[in-house]
């Protein structure tokens, strides 16, 4: 009986013959991952002792915690939760990664994404991990089960599979296309279901790029997203892979929900305007619009690829007076990497303030905004209040764009400047 990606890795972790979506069972998670924040981690640490009388986690090289907000901390309360998080993985024998860059992006270059592997953190943009054959899923509150448990209770979704055709135009970059998807099927077209990406225009994209799609699944009412895996991707967790596991791909006579196609010939560069991360709109709509912050980084964007295509549009350029711009590399590897190829120099001599990886931009801790300011941004929420006043604004665009309206202080088209 054929099988999708997700019902044989599904199939394997729940001790199962053959699952279907449907089924429910209990799958034990090849990893747990997590990052240290107030009300998640310090709660979690803390019932496993008094509700579950458990002093010590069920296999600890299974689990992975992450210090990557409130980096540095700025209160003793921010450094407490940080000591709390370092002396909980000594006692467990649980890594700990600290100030290495976003754990989302850390996972991938740490082997957690491994192709055919299992894994759960409370944060759904785990799901990134897909882009390598990992189906990723973000269980919310429910981690504490996979604290407490060697696997967790849950129902084999649906997969629901696009196809991507065409080939992408000049300053197109996966933001646009992911948020063009959104527009054309709606926010909640893949509700519950695991999005599988496919097709010879999504192969085509660099693995950074197939990441920052997987990374905003959730966007589609999704659970996560993944998609075979291919040469490129297996060539790069080749030597990372933490597990011994066979990569799977899906059957070709696989059952799936549904099944999509997009041509990304004709995609232009998109905003998602605010208030709601849903609504997708042609640049062209707000091209002029007065902007006074970019932020070019998050675990969405922030990689190599975006900081190589930020560097082409602003290399010998300045950006306007009274703009701010700040980018943010996803991880200190691809900081350095960009300080090798020169990156971060041509950014910072366009005006750009580099600063060292951490999620504390994308969720308004650092550089935010007050009443009346409007930002451009591929942070992944556009809510109000995420980057400060719930009086100030924040359109969602691709680096290509952010870099380009750096230069006007304004919403600006990028293939202007390419």
């Amino acid at each position: 009986m054929p099988q999708t990606m997700t019902e044989k890795i599904l199939s394997r972790v729940g001790n199962h013959a053959r699952a279907r979506a449907g089924d429910e069972l209990v799958a034990r998670p090849d990893f747990v991952i997590a990052y240290d924040f107030p009300g998640y981690t310090d709660v979690i640490f803390e019932q496993m002792k008094q509700e579950f009388a458990i002093d010590k986690v069920d296999d600890p090289n299974r689990f992975a915690l992450f210090i990557d907000h409130m980096v540095p901390a700025v209160t003793p309360k921010e450094e407490e939760l940080h000591i709390n998080t370092r002396t909980w993985g000594r006692e467990q024998g649980v890594k700990v990664y600290e100030r290495l860059g976003i754990g989302h992006q850390v996972s991938v270059e740490l082997g957690y994404a491994t192709p055919g592997a299992f894994a759960v953190h409370f944060d759904g943009h785990i799901s990134q991990l897909g882009a390598y054959g990992t189906l990723a899923i973000g269980v919310r509150r429910h981690l504490l089960e996979a604290f407490v448990k060697s696997g967790i209770q849950m129902k084999v979704p649906a997969t629901q599979r696009v196809t991507f055709t065409g080939k992408l135009g000049k300053g197109v970059m996966a933001r646009d296309v992911f948020h063009h998807m959104i527009r054309a099927f709606g926010p909640s077209f893949a509700r519950f279901q695991v999005l599988q990406f496919a097709g010879p225009a999504y192969y085509a994209l660099p693995l950074e790029e197939r990441q920052t799609m997987a990374c905003l699944a959730m966007f589609s009412g999704a659970v996560t997203a993944v998609s075979d895996p291919d040469d490129l991707s297996l060539a790069y967790t080749q030597s990372r892979a933490r597990l011994a596991i066979e990569p799977v791909s899906s059957d070709a006579d696989a059952h799936y929900a549904d099944e999509r196609v997009l041509d990304v010939s004709n995609i232009e560069p998109v905003v998602v305007a605010p208030p709601s991360p849903a609504n997708t709109r042609p640049l062209s709509e707000y091209k002029g619009l007065e902007l006074h912050v970019g932020y070019l980084g998050s675990c969405a964007s922030g990689r190599i690829e975006d900081l190589q295509i930020a560097a082409d549009i602003l290399r010998g350029k300045k950006i306007r007076d009274g703009f701010q711009l700040h980018v943010i590399p996803t991880s200190q590897a691809v900081m350095a990497e960009a300080s090798r190829r020169g990156l971060l120099t041509d950014l910072i001599e366009a005006g750009a303030f580099v600063s060292s990886p951490s999620c504390d931009y994308c969720f308004g801790r650092q550089g935010v905004m007050t009443d009346g300011q409007r930002a451009i941004s591929t942070g992944t929420l556009n809510v109000k209040g995420r980057m400060g006043s719930v009086n100030s604004e924040i359109f969602i665009a691709s680096a290509a764009t952010v870099a380009a309206s750096a230069i006007e202080g304004k919403i600006a088209d990028p293939r202007d400047y390419l």
